[in-house]
């Protein structure tokens, strides 16, 4: 008896979960019958098995169908059993066909499923933003810093929003553009008197190609003037090149230094050379002796001869001599 009843509540509960799950279902299909949408009450059954929210499609069918377009329910569902945002493609679908923006399910859908939002890139595509560039430096020709600051007014690109850049790239693009304009300039004062100059060279050069948005204009909103690079960089290079002579200089100095210390060693050497060969005079002498070439009174007037050079070395140069002694002191 008690199984019987479990048994009984169980199919009650089932049975009350599908009469909640149909009065659903069915308000639903009424909502969309008198709004002019038809579709099949069982098909609506199905979504719910599919795990697919009814109402998301049903009302992105009413929205649609009242704003004169024409959406399948295959194409919703499919859409939203891929990963995509049914509501947000119905309301970009219904902006562009009021903009007279060309753009149908499938490109809407594609570049829902690529991550971009579809909406606003319909919004900026009717309505124009306003992109403000960071602080680019450039120097011009005479050296001269500028930092300026740009206001790039873009508008979405509906058919390169899928695999097309983003904001990043147009800013990348925009500050090496006012980069290369302040760079071309021969004095930043061209560049203060004409900054329109900058909007015209940077609009030139299709800076929009192969972006998700078109560039419809680029205004300089500030100039500042920063540092003299140029006279930086040449006192920079001076101080190089100082340091360079300076080095280049003592290694002169250094060379020389070593030629002077070698020249003084070669003086000793043949100082020593020179003594040497005073050494070896009483030894020949002393030879010539044992073998008698040289006899005594030879040797007697030799020392008489040294003796009388002696005196008159003496008597030519006292200054010398004199000096001689001082050195020696």
């Amino acid at each position: 008896m008690n199984v019987m009843i479990v048994v009984y509540v169980v199919l009650a509960i089932i049975g009350l979960i599908f009469f909640l799950m149909f009065f659903q279902i069915f308000g639903l299909w009424l909502s969309a019958l008198l709004s002019k949408v038809y579709i099949n009450l069982f098909q609506l059954f199905f979504m719910r098995l599919r795990k697919v929210p009814p109402s998301v499609i049903v009302n992105a069918m009413i929205t649609s169908s009242k704003a004169g377009l024409s959406l399948t329910r295959d194409e919703l569902e499919a859409h939203y059993l891929a990963g995509g945002n049914v509501p947000q493609v119905t309301n970009a679908l219904i902006s562009a066909d009021k903009a007279n923006i060309a753009l149908d399910f499938q490109q809407a859908a594609a570049i829902d499923l690529a991550g971009r939002d579809v909406f606003e890139a319909v919004q900026t595509s009717v309505n124009p933003k306003v992109i403000n560039t960071p602080s680019v430096a450039a120097v011009a020709k005479d050296g001269i810093q500028l930092i300026a600051k740009a206001r790039v007014t873009v508008r979405a690109n509906i058919k390169r929003l899928v695999g097309g850049a983003g904001e990043e790239t147009i800013l990348a693009r925009v500050g090496e553009g006012i980069v290369t304009s302040i760079g071309s300039a021969k004095t930043h004062k061209e560049v203060l008197e004409n900054p329109d100059n900058i909007s015209k060279l940077v609009l030139e050069r299709g800076l929009d190609a192969g972006t998700a948005f078109e560039i419809l204009s680029i205004d300089v909103a500030d100039i500042d003037v920063g540092d003299n690079i140029g006279a930086k960089l040449q006192i920079d290079q001076a101080n190089a090149d100082l340091k360079v002579a300076e080095a280049r200089a003592e290694q002169r100095r250094a060379m020389a230094v070593a030629v002077e210390q070698e020249m003084k060693a070669k003086a000793q050497e043949m100082q020593a050379r020179v003594i040497e060969a005073e050494a070896e005079v009483p030894k020949a002498m002393a030879e010539a002796f044992r073998q008698g070439n040289l006899g005594i009174m030879d040797f007697y007037k030799m020392k008489n001869i040294q003796s009388d050079t002696d005196m008159r070395n003496s008597i030519a140069g006292p200054d010398d001599s004199r000096k001689d002694k001082d050195k020696d002191d």
